[in-house]
């Protein structure tokens, strides 16, 4: 009754309202020169007077940078906020289904490219170097529930006890029914299948009813049957969750794609697990130029498919590997360097190695001289530890090292004993034991040289920029954007998200250069000690 009392004074054209540098016209022009054929290719017609798949790319990337994730809210958004009706160019504000549907059915199949055509696009322009890239990851939780596990080894551990109980019910079943099913006293998935076969045919050649309810006697071959049926179910769910689990220790119910890790978010304050996945990040000039999404909690064994990855998306290729000494390994070594890519990874033991425990411990091999030319250790009291066995090891990802052993032939009455040689689960007795050392000659090669590299001054340069723009990314996504959880489920759904996240921080990161007059600046230097 009263809206007669209220005039438009509005603009009728929003343009004008929106200031000339703000973020929303970089965003508009970025995603109107990118090549979005991928994406118009998974939509197979596109309605009249409804957002194009461009726009939805700009409403999704908009709401990204700032902080609005919930579709819901996306949809609010495009109905009160004008940053969002000027991208909608004066079409209706798509509703909150829509969004979502775009974010996991359209947007997810070709989320890598629409990334790496952003992070070629910043190499021509010159914002990223293409020379070196620092690489780190973090956990961030999934959206399943955090008391959904399932453990792989306690899975294992039930298997076998159900497989001995369905050994014995077979056994059982043999001998009063008088049948022979079992080979070499070997009672596999198929003898039960088989023995299912034999009791259903017994049942049709004798006319036995089944029976259920209150007060009525179920038969011994129903009973049987009944237990039969329970065994399969329960050896067929406990492989099932086995297959799921593959190379990892343990998954979630609520998505199976998420792996229970520790996170450093720790409410209850017990090391509780949590259902997340490891996102691995590469910068160059402050930009997430690549990510990768595993569902391993370790960072060891995400480097290398991160690298092959980046190589494959990406037309440029990176000399300088940066990274933390979370993924030191010989595997790593051997690969950067035969990609012929050198490595600036900070050793495991680099700062214990600073320590004085460490340098005056006489146990550790770093601490020993060594002879090339005779290929011997030498020990603090001068004896000799000699190259006894070579082994073959194998890790978790299938690579194979060559292990030296070498040991010394006598250790009696030496006064440090009882400071070199360390453990006490030894069945041979303490003063019938000699010094052993196990290390592979090509991860120590790899490790010395890798050290004399980061501790040169381009090292330390490098090593501090991976502190600052790696680190930094994620600071930025969780504490800036405030993003510590997933909306979607599925590890392309969550790679999609984490694309849109990065894409978004990057528009905003590009916005603050060009505001801040940064363009073209690739590293930071190092501050002179007074």
């Amino acid at each position: 009754m009263n809206s007669e009392g209220y005039q438009l004074k509005l603009p009728l054209n929003i343009d004008c309202i929106i200031p000339e540098d703000d973020s929303v016209r970089l965003l508009s022009q970025f995603v109107e020169a990118m090549d979005l054929t991928d994406l118009y290719s998974t939509y197979e017609r596109i309605r009249g007077n409804q957002a194009t798949p461009r726009q939805l790319l700009k409403i999704m990337l908009y709401a990204y940078m700032n902080c609005i994730y919930s579709s819901r809210k996306i949809e609010t958004s495009c109905k009160r906020d004008i940053n969002f009706m000027y991208l909608l160019e004066g079409l209706p504000a798509p509703d909150y289904s829509t969004i979502a549907r775009f974010r996991s059915l359209h947007f997810a199949p070709c989320s890598e490219n629409i990334l790496s055509k952003m992070s070629e696009f910043l190499y021509e322009t010159g914002e990223i170097s293409g020379k070196n890239i620092f690489i780190d990851g973090t956990k961030i939780e999934a959206n399943a529930n955090r008391y959904s596990f399932v453990w792989k080894k306690s899975v294992s551990k039930n298997l076998a006890k159900r497989l001995e109980k369905a050994a014995l019910f077979v056994e059982s079943c043999e001998e009063h029914y008088g049948l022979h099913l079992v080979w070499n006293n070997q009672v596999t998935f198929e003898t039960l299948k088989k023995l299912r076969k034999k009791l259903y045919l017994i049942k049709e050649q004798e006319n036995v009813e089944f029976v259920h309810g209150i007060g009525k006697r179920k038969s011994i071959l129903q009973k049987d049957i009944e237990s039969l049926e329970e065994h399969i179910e329960k050896i067929k769910e406990y492989n099932e969750k086995i297959n799921k689990c593959g190379e990892r220790n343990s998954f979630s119910k609520t998505d199976e794609s998420a792996t229970f890790m520790r996170m450093k978010e720790d409410h209850m304050m017990n090391g509780q697990l949590k259902p997340g996945y490891n996102i691995q990040h590469g910068v160059d000039s402050e930009y997430i130029v690549w990510l990768t999404v595993e569902n391993k909690p370790t960072d060891t064994a995400t480097l290398i498919p991160f690298l092959k990855s980046l190589e494959e998306h990406l037309s440029f290729k990176y000399k300088n590997i940066v990274a933390d000494a979370g993924y030191e390994s010989e595997e790593n070594y051997l690969f950067i360097d035969k990609n012929e890519q050198l490595s600036f990874i900070k050793p495991s033991n680099y700062e214990i190695s600073k320590t004085r425990k460490y340098k005056t411990d006489i146990s550790r091999i770093e601490n020993m001289d060594y002879d090339a030319k005779r290929d011997v250790y030498i020990c603090s009291q001068g004896r000799e530890l000699l190259l006894k066995n070579t082994l073959k090891r194998k890790s978790r990802t299938g690579y194979v090292s060559e292990k030296s052993i070498y040991a010394c032939n006598d250790c009696s009455n030496c006064p440090n004993k009882h400071n070199c040689i360390k453990g006490n689960n030894c069945k041979t007795p303490f003063e019938e034991r000699n010094k052993t050392l196990e290390t592979s000659k090509l991860f120590n090669r790899y490790r010395q040289e890798d050290f004399e590299r980061i501790i040169s001054e381009e090292g330390c340069r490098l090593r501090m920029n991976r502190s600052i723009q790696a680190e930094g990314s994620f600071a930025d996504i969780k504490e800036d954007m405030g993003f510590r959880r997933y909306l979607c489920r599925g590890t392309q759904n969550v790679k999609a998200e984490s694309i849109l996240l990065a894409i978004a921080r990057n528009i905003n990161k590009l916005h603050r250069k060009i505001q801040n007059d940064k363009l073209g600046t690739h590293l930071f230097e190092l501050k002179e000690s007074a």
